[in-house]
């Protein structure tokens, strides 16, 4: 089994810049796949960035040139470095794991871009 646990989430004004965080309980090292998704009120949740053990990166056009995932897995940690945020990328932020066949998921944690 793997445990997520998301941080850095908050409160920023158009323009900004947050890192969100996402610790799992295993070495991540043996994780073959990780990611971020996101849901706003009243939408589906949606892909936003992927990165595999190999740190091949994909991510959604919508955030393609402003958002940046990484794995230090050192740390066992995933980051979502999050550039010129706009009110459009307000939602709660999930990591996610795919391990073993399994999909296991973050808590989340509110991300809310609004001046």
């Amino acid at each position: 089994q793997v445990q997520l646990v998301e941080s850095g989430g908050g409160l920023v004004q158009p323009g900004g810049s947050l890192r969100l965080s996402c610790a799992a309980s295993r070495t991540i090292f043996s994780i073959p796949a990780m990611g971020w998704y996101r849901q706003a009120p009243g939408k589906q949740r949606e892909l936003v960035a992927t990165i595999t053990r190999d740190a091949s990166t994909g991510y959604a056009d919508s955030v393609k040139g402003r958002f940046t995932i990484s794995r230090d897995n050192a740390k066992n940690t995933m980051y979502l470095q999050m550039n010129s945020l706009k009110p459009e990328d307000t939602a709660v932020y999930y990591c996610r794991a795919t391990y073993i066949a399994s999909v296991y998921w973050g808590q989340g944690t509110q991300v809310t871009v609004s001046s």
